[in-house]
């Protein structure tokens, strides 16, 4: 133990009471485990008014209502479900809400559902990915398409059904020639085994066809994030205009409460949850309703690919100043004054010294580097948006998914002569989502789009943010110029040598 810490004493048998639950006893660093999320949240509410430690305050207040394999009795249950609505109702203080999470399993998702469910930063998600994922298959009878709630029933179910099977079809028929095509633009090297070569050429076939898919594509997320992170995202389900964001909501309140329940008693609340949930959906449509007046009439001028919309002139000197204010004791704007006097060459140095000897792109300087802005608008095709969406540190926005923009053709689908059945899919997307708006379904047109019609969507990130994303500018040093035809083979490769037993084994 190291000496200038207090050891706190502990019977034997105190001891192993703690013992199941504490990863230490005797130092002060030390986790929770094999407790209920319920009984960790109490524990670290209570934690901020008392004298005690956390080891005595568990044995003092918490132990008599845990079992030996951490099971909670009811006794427990009400005792720290009162103390949440004390903490809740008499402090205020929602903090407490980010003290339990729970792993979280989203399935059969659309594309459109999982871009909802990620908005939130405060939480952690890992989703299935389309580039590697085939999708010619049919798991219980059906492809893995959502039939957008609004159209069941109706007239317009079966063709879109319809739509879904040409699609899908189109997808299945060209897998194969496409995966041939690509194995005979790169042959196998010598030295890559079967598996490492088939897998690069399966990813890079997925990756390829994947945007020919409309935005009902099904995928799975899971998602761990803590009480108060869940409690807004529900919140913001139960505002959404598409249904089924709203009863995804509903079927993930349910399952949330078999874990966190005391976490979650606010979001159906009719003076807090629910008046939240209000307030989102009055303001979106109140916000959607002066749009459509202060807009009309007024078209989408030409734009490039990427604009840069708005940065900031003295951005360099700012970041500089910012370098020097931790490691002075001078006032931000004196700082800002006195960097402005500055050379080039000595404001170059104290850059230089902020980025350090960067060894990976993992490296990245402090938060000085975050006191310049950039904003940008992007239009690219849904696919690529997917995974730059991902990037939640900064503020994106996105608009509408639509047809109007146009789409992108994989410039090897062209090489193989397969444009004809791309474009045949493009047009009977356009089609099917026309008919959604002409019967008044324009955000329900958003699950018939393929993800090769372009979105157009803003982006503003700090520098530090900016490094972190495209690596570019001069301290930017990690940007990759190399070829990107087969993405997938070197990490393949790498893979398959970690799974080969060594030499002198």
């Amino acid at each position: 133990m190291t000496p200038w810490y207090a050891t706190e004493e502990f019977t034997p048998q105190e001891r192993e009471v703690l013992g199941r639950h504490f990863t230490s006893l005797d130092g002060p660093v030390f986790a929770l485990v094999n407790l209920p999320e319920v009984v960790k949240g109490a524990l670290f509410a209570r934690y901020s008014r008392t004298p005690k430690s956390l080891r005595r305050l568990y044995l003092d207040e918490f132990a008599e209502d845990v079992g030996e394999t951490g099971e909670l009795t009811r006794a427990g249950t009400e005792r720290a479900e009162r103390l949440y609505e004390n903490v809740f109702g008499e402090y205020g203080d929602d903090s407490v809400a980010q003290l339990g999470g729970v792993h979280l399993a989203c399935e059969q998702s659309s594309q459109l559902l999982c871009k909802a469910l990620e908005w939130g930063r405060l939480a952690a998600y890992l989703e299935q990915s389309t580039r590697y994922m085939r999708y010619d298959d049919r798991p219980g009878g059906r492809w893995r398409a959502t039939i957008p709630p609004e159209i069941a029933g109706t007239d317009i179910e079966p063709r879109f059904r319809e739509y879904l099977d040409g699609v899908f079809e189109t997808y299945a028929k060209l897998f194969d020639p496409l995966f041939a095509w690509f194995s005979e633009r790169f042959p196998k090297e010598p030295g890559d085994g079967d598996s490492v070569y088939r897998s690069t050429i399966t990813a890079k076939t997925c990756d390829t066809l994947r945007v020919l898919l409309p935005a009902c594509t099904r995928s799975n997320l899971g998602i761990y994030a803590t009480g108060q992170s869940y409690e807004q995202m529900l919140m913001r389900l139960a505002a959404h205009p598409l249904a089924e964001m709203r009863e995804y909501g509903q079927l993930m309140l349910v399952e949330l409460r078999k874990v966190i329940p005391a976490f979650l008693k606010r979001v159906d609340a009719p003076d807090r949850g629910l008046a939240w949930t209000r307030y989102w959906r009055d303001t979106r449509e109140g916000v959607e309703e002066v749009a459509g007046k202060a807009l009309l009439g007024i078209g989408s001028e030409q734009r490039p690919e990427v604009t840069l919309v708005e940065s900031d002139p003295e951005g360099e000197l700012k970041v500089t100043a910012a370098v020097l204010y931790a490691a002075s004791g001078l006032p931000d704007d004196q700082l800002l004054d006195h960097v402005r006097s500055l050379t080039p060459e000595q404001r170059g140095e104290i850059l230089s010294a902020s980025v350090g000897a960067r060894e990976n792109r993992r490296h990245k300087p402090g938060r000085a580097w975050e006191r310049t802005q950039y904003r940008f608008d992007v239009l690219c095709d849904y696919g690529a948006f997917r995974d730059l969406q991902r990037h939640r540190p900064l503020t994106i926005e996105w608009q509408r998914l639509t047809t109007q923009h146009g789409y992108d053709v994989p410039v090897q689908i062209e090489e193989a002569g397969m444009r004809e059945a791309w474009e045949r899919v493009m047009d009977a997307g356009r089609a099917m989502e026309q008919e959604l708006c002409a019967a008044g379904l324009e955000e329900v047109a958003q699950y018939a789009v393929p993800m090769a019609f372009r979105i157009r969507f803003v982006m503003q990130m700090a520098a530090r943010e900016a490094m972190h994303l495209t690596e570019l500018g001069a301290a930017f040093g990690f940007i990759s110029y190399e070829g990107v035809d087969l993405e997938r083979l070197e990490a393949e490769r790498r893979a398959e040598a970690r799974r080969r037993p060594s030499r002198g084994a």
